[in-house]
């Protein structure tokens, strides 16, 4: 049986405390306000709403949206938003259309919009407004002063070391620095922040017993040159680029994302220098190449633009398009540059240098940038990647047989009058197979006949008007059908007012199936039928197709039912229908060519693709969107980049190219005052647990300062000097005394948050980290690398389960279907930029390790492992056990609870299994000192 609380001694499983969460206080929630709420309010509401509308006579409820006390305040029915309550809010009920008042009254909002609202009371309704929410002028720090603030003056070398300028900080507190560490907690240090696994008890002894100077520098090097460091190192970036593998909506895959994973896995591992990974994120479609596989890595790095998480329903498309820009703005400008640049879309940024004509001047770079093409459901953009010459024959013979086989479908399918494009009227004889009319079906209840679609067979159609839902029914049944089986194909006439959900029953000789149509949508064979499916049936058996409109909402239509045999009939029939069925020839021959065209699409040899982004044909610059709204153009806003941040002459952009590339020069450039500072100190803060400037994400106004500004500039240009490497930056950080210092020391008092890094930083292990290691233990941890990690077929996200037993930064990264036990344990959100990861613990934790199939499979095979290996007794055996899951020796007192447990069970394996859970489930499991 899985272990239970009689064992929690030696576990120590367990201190529930309250985890941390986002806060209204947080300048994230603050920022969510600005660029998910705010632009609603001004566009839908302030217009009724505000006190413009109360000057203007047009105040409605004594309501007033456009101040955080307004809406706290609320109106004649009482506070608009309870702040956490979503359920309680009269603002959100309204926009739900709800109750009686339904706002905005030309309609409701998208479900986006009021996910985000939602979202966004649950935060506890942040709202930094103090007054009007009008535009107005920038009332933060202007572009001539921001130049003066430390992000944006340009890093100065500063003489001296890691260490020299640690211990400069802790001298002036008069304080001293920890010990270091002991071998045992370096070297487990060293392998999780560098690989991500525990190393083998084998390895900590070896290391606890070389005394030689370069120890540690042999170690260093060794973990810097292992391909788990790429996996690792390339999981924290994924953080930033908010990588995923689907969008929420509808959970639509996004194809072969994973390749943008292995090229950001495979970069870490080069140690491609950061400004050349910076440009290929950016324009690597653009850049130069050397050869093929220069150009097929360059063009898959350009995916970063194409992860976000895009409302692909959304119809006005001029919106959708700034959407995505807005999305891919902030990503990068987040990401390489530690700003807050999307702040800016419907006013000046209340806080740091940034005007809104600087948002646009981006925003134009990357309006010419191609994400989507746009449908009712707009799709992301796949392109076609290079491939090595000598397959490109094979290639293209298969390419030019599926653009032939289409052709002959085409032509085919062209034959017949349901092919041809808009179709029109068509007689039933003139349909492939045996066709039942509307007009020859048995009818209960009352359905109305018409020709409104100018789209049918023979007379016209039918519909239900939408009344009398479970009082009628059609039902289809030929006079006399052959005996063979048949592709039963329903005709009908769709329509936004269609019911989505209409059952159809077939009755054959295999008995009676139901199948839901959805006549909202356009019938996928000829744009006139659908398929129900393939059925038998006998000489004289019964066979017959019932459209019912019972519990269905919207009109249910029927034009037809076509019986198309599949194989050759008996010709027992009526001469008529023998008649009939010879003239399905033809279907069957396309019918052949169709599961050929399938066949070539499945097996042949084929040109890999990437979901990444294009150049439009068109380029142009953009226009100051007035309060963010697309319909309301201001001034022009040539493309262009950040003043603030710019040193010497601004970039000019090509008039024939959107100018991502220039954009990318300007950001990689040695001169750019934030790029090197912002990915020094994420290293930092990924090595040592904070920052040293603690907001990673944010190096404007409302952000921390840095608390060391000589050491962050020290290593941005020492890093720059060094060829932008990351191992050498890397390198040079945890061979610090520093950084190799124990977690416990004489500045606890002092200096309580260690900003000034006088011992380590104790962490818990990021969640990648903890599954990896309790595969390592149970044996069960596969490495091989790279490639998809989910099922070519699968079509949606949801439900997504899988069983792989690879490391955790090759699961499939499923918006809607996270991997449960990274979700608990506090994953990124793969929707946002996140540089810093909350760390919670929470009771869900202590139950998923508990409870989970996954800790109790895990844990047997732990045990089944250990049991396997010759060693003398318990006592040795639980030796065994901790070195291997903590890193340690047993202490005295674990030691005998443990062995007392031990030794009252008749078990053996499942007592070690218990005993392994145990241990998964303790604190020094999960943290590293």
């Amino acid at each position: 049986m899985p272990f239970r609380a009689s064992f929690l001694p030696l576990a120590l499983l367990l201190i529930i405390v309250p985890g941390s969460r986002l806060s209204a206080d947080d300048p994230k929630a603050a920022e969510f306000f600005e660029q998910k709420i705010r632009p609603v309010l001004v566009e839908h509401c302030l217009k009724c709403h505000s006190a413009e509308a109360e000057k203007n006579n047009k105040l409605k409820g004594n309501l007033f949206l456009d101040t955080a006390e307004g809406v706290q305040k609320g109106g004649e029915s009482g506070p608009s938003v309870v702040a956490k309550k979503p359920a309680e809010s009269l603002l959100l009920q309204t926009m739900r259309y709800e109750g009686d008042v339904k706002m905005p009254p030309k309609g409701k909002l998208p479900d986006a919009v009021l996910a985000d609202f939602e979202k966004w009371i649950k935060l506890g309704a942040p709202d930094p407004r103090t007054g009007s929410s009008a535009p107005r002028k920038q009332v933060g720090m202007s572009v001539e002063d921001g130049r003066k603030f430390w992000a944006y003056l340009p890093p100065k070398a500063v003489p001296g070391d890691i260490d020299s300028l640690i211990r400069a900080k802790l001298d002036e507190k008069g304080l001293k620095p920890a010990k270091p560490a002991d071998r045992e907690t370096l070297i487990r240090r060293l392998y999780y922040d560098l690989i991500g696994l525990p190393p083998t008890p084998e390895e900590v002894a070896a290391f606890a017993k070389d005394t030689s100077p370069d120890a540690v520098e042999k170690l260093v090097d060794k973990l810097l040159a292992s391909p788990r460091f790429g996996e690792r190192w390339g999981r924290h970036w994924l953080d930033v680029a908010r990588y995923a593998e689907s969008v929420t909506l509808r959970g639509i895959i996004l194809d072969d994302a994973w390749r943008y994973r292995d090229y950001v896995i495979d970069s870490f591992n080069q140690d491609v220098p950061f400004d050349r990974f910076v440009r290929e994120q950016i324009a690597g479609d653009l850049l130069p190449a050397a050869d093929w596989k220069d150009r097929r890595r360059q063009t898959t790095a350009t995916a970063f633009l194409a992860l976000g998480n895009t409302n692909l329903e959304e119809q006005d498309k001029k919106q959708l398009r700034m959407d995505v820009v807005d999305e891919q703005l902030d990503v990068i400008t987040k990401g390489f540059l530690g700003q807050t640049v999307t702040c800016a879309r419907c006013h000046d940024h209340k806080f740091d240098p940034i005007p809104t004509k600087d948002y646009y001047a981006l925003a134009g770079v990357l309006r010419n940038v191609k994400a989507l093409e746009n449908a009712n459901v707009s799709m992301v953009v796949d392109v076609a990647l290079p491939v090595d010459p000598a397959d490109e024959p094979a290639i293209r013979k298969t390419e030019a047989a599926i653009a032939s086989l289409q052709a002959r479908i085409k032509a085919e399918k062209g034959k017949t009058p349901t092919a041809k494009a808009g179709g029109g009227v068509i007689l039933a004889k003139d349909v492939p197979g045996i066709v039942v009319d509307d007009a020859a079906a048995k009818k209960v209840g009352d359905w109305t006949a018409s020709t409104h679609s100018n789209f049918y067979i023979d007379a016209g159609y039918v519909h239900d008007a939408n009344t009398g839902k479970g009082e009628k029914t059609l039902t289809f049944q030929p006079d006399a059908l052959p005996p063979g089986k048949y592709e039963v194909r329903l005709a009908y006439s769709p329509g936004t007012t269609r019911a989505d959900n209409v059952p159809v029953t077939v009755m054959s000789a295999d008995g009676e199936k139901v199948v839901t149509v959805d006549m909202k949508k356009n019938p996928t064979v000829e744009a006139r039928f659908v398929s129900l499916g393939e059925y038998r049936f006998e000489k004289g058996g019964v066979g017959y197709v019932i459209v019912s409109n019972e519990d269905t909402k919207g009109h249910v239509t029927a034009d037809a039912v076509v019986f198309l045999p599949l194989e050759k009939a008996d010709t027992t029939g009526t001469g008529a229908k023998v008649e009939t069925v010879k003239a399905t020839t033809g279907g069957e021959t396309l019918k052949a060519m169709e599961a050929e065209l399938k066949r070539l699409q499945a097996s042949g040899p084929k040109r890999p693709r990437v979901v990444s982004v294009v150049e439009e044909k068109q380029i142009e610059d953009t226009k100051v969107h007035i309060r963010g709204n697309v319909h309301n153009l201001g001034e022009p806003a040539p493309r262009g980049v950040l003043q603030v941040a710019t040193v010497g002459p601004a970039p000019t952009f090509p008039k024939g190219q959107s100018g991502r590339r220039e954009l990318a020069e300007w950001i990689a450039s040695r001169d750019n005052p934030l790029t090197a500072r912002v990915i020094v100190n994420r290293t930092w803060q990924w090595l040592l647990g904070t920052g040293i400037v603690r907001s990673t994400d944010n190096f404007g106004t409302t952000g921390e300062r840095p608390s060391h500004p000589e050491l962050l500039d020290h290593l941005a240009t020492r890093f720059v000097a060094d060829g932008w490497s990351m191992k050498k930056l890397i390198r040079q950080i945890v061979l610090s005394r520093t950084y190799q210092q124990a977690s416990t020391g004489t500045t606890e008092g002092a200096d309580p948050d260690n900003r000034l890094f006088g011992r380590a930083n104790r962490r818990r292990l990021e969640a990648e980290a903890i599954r990896d290691t309790i595969l390592t233990v149970s044996g069960q941890l596969t490495l091989d690398v790279g490639g998809p990690t989910y099922p070519a077929t699968l079509a949606a996200d949801y439900g997504y389960k899988g069983m792989s037993t690879r490391r955790s930064v090759y699961l499939p990264m499923f918006r809607n279907a996270l991997p449960e036990l990274l979700e608990v344990f506090d994953l990124a959100d793969p929707s946002t930029v996140t540089g810093t990861r909350n760390v919670s613990t929470v009771a869900p934790q202590a139950l998923f390790l508990m409870n989970s199939p996954f800790a109790h499979d895990q844990a047997k095979h732990a045990a089944e492992k250990l049991l396997a290996e010759k060693l003398a007794d318990d006592e040795t055996r639980l030796a065994r056990a901790y070195r291997l899951t903590l890193g340690r020796e047993p202490t005295a007192g674990e030691r005998a609870v443990a062995l007392k447990y031990l030794q009252s069970r008749s078990a053996p394996k499942e007592t070690w299994a218990n005993l392994f859970q145990a241990l998964f489930a303790s604190a020094d499991f999960r943290y590293v000192n």
